[in-house]
């Protein structure tokens, strides 16, 4: 079986055919997140603090860690991307235990990262294209470590799932010529939009079974890519995972977490509560509101997608007897009730009459 080694410094993670699905948090990465990227130009790490932390108590086995903001005072990425990504990794490695997904565009910025990271990272990534090729590969051989490979080259994201296969081949045997066997090399077989192909979940499940057999790779994509633009997309995501996991996707970069309700939202459900003339109890809080009508949580948790990803383990016999599901469900003990269960279990016993 094709089993991909991940470490930090005290933990390893694999992704395998007969391994849980690897969960690759996606949330350190300042891409579309102006919040973050403004704080990360400030010097800032609070942020990075509080998703390392909320991601792996969600159930992230890897984080991945992105330094690609452009800087309003310097927007060369080549001269800020390299002392940031350092920083980052150095605060995740201290935050949290989980391994690292080393993720960058530029070259330099993912050495800085494989200098300083503890372990066995992950190197996201080389794709098909010669100069990338040329310039990743030999960090993937220098440093022993596995390494993200996207389905695309000079040319481009093919729409055609056998051009991105022949990428991913090309991507294989090149790496081969570096002395990189197949399972340090976890393939991206381009997911797209379902709601502009819609043949786009088929390809992927078609492209990940033909990966797993006939190059023996593990797989991974970016999860969210797949309901892009569509209402609901928890709705599709979690149809999507657990599909891919039974066509033999290995691992996924995404977002672990469910995100609190923001203070504005439960104000203005408040608002509409009381104009309906619903009387709540004196004192209600947020927590309790919000979970009274079915709207989350206050609190950062694990996302719908982490159930599906688990039942989806179960259901593949990589949750032995359901382990992991009875733990995810099982209801949190109640002030005192562990304390009394435990001392009811360890009373001493009745004498007989």
């Amino acid at each position: 079986m094709t089993r991909t080694t991940v470490e930090s410094r005290s933990r390893t993670e694999i992704i395998g055919f007969d391994h849980p699905f690897c969960v690759i948090g996606e949330r350190i990465n300042p891409t579309g997140r102006k919040k973050l990227a403004t704080e990360l130009e400030a010097g800032d790490f609070t942020s990075v603090r509080e998703d390392a932390l909320a991601q792996v108590a969600a159930g992230a086995n890897v984080l991945d860690v992105n330094a690609g903001v452009v800087y309003n005072s310097n927007p060369d990425p080549n001269q800020t991307e390299p002392p940031l990504m350092v920083k980052l990794i150095k605060l995740v490695q201290e935050t949290v235990d989980a391994p690292i997904c080393i993720d960058s565009s530029v070259p330099a910025a993912l050495e800085a990262g494989l200098e300083v990271c503890e372990g066995r990272p992950l190197l996201n990534s080389v794709t098909g294209e010669e100069e990338r090729l040329e310039k990743i590969l030999p960090l993937v051989r220098k440093y022993n470590v596995p390494v993200v490979a996207i389905s695309n080259d000079d040319s481009g994201i093919s729409e055609d799932p056998d051009v991105r296969f022949e990428v991913a081949k090309k991507i294989v045997q090149r790496a081969a010529d570096y002395g990189i066997p197949p399972h340090d090399i976890v393939v991206d077989p381009l997911v797209m939009p379902v709601g502009a192909m819609g043949t786009a979940a088929l390809q992927v499940f078609a492209l990940v079974r033909r990966l797993r057999q006939e190059l023996g790779v593990n797989t991974t994509c970016g999860a969210s890519n797949i309901s892009f633009g569509l209402p609901n997309r928890h709705g599709i995501n979690n149809a999507f995972l657990p599909m891919a996991i039974a066509a033999g996707m290995t691992s996924a970069i995404m977002n672990p977490i469910a995100l609190p309700v923001k203070p504005s939202v439960i104000a203005a459900r408040r608002e509409a509560v009381a104009a309906a003339g619903v009387i709540l109890p004196d004192g209600m809080d947020d927590e309790a509101f919000v979970t009274l009508f079915g709207m989350g949580s206050t609190k950062a948790r694990a996302g719908s997608e982490m159930e599906a990803i688990r039942a989806a383990n179960f259901l593949t016999d990589n949750a032995p007897h359901g382990s992991a599901w009875i733990r995810f469900n099982k209801p949190p003990a109640l002030p005192g009730e562990d304390t009394v269960r435990r001392a009811g279990r360890s009373g001493a016993r009745r004498r007989r009459a």
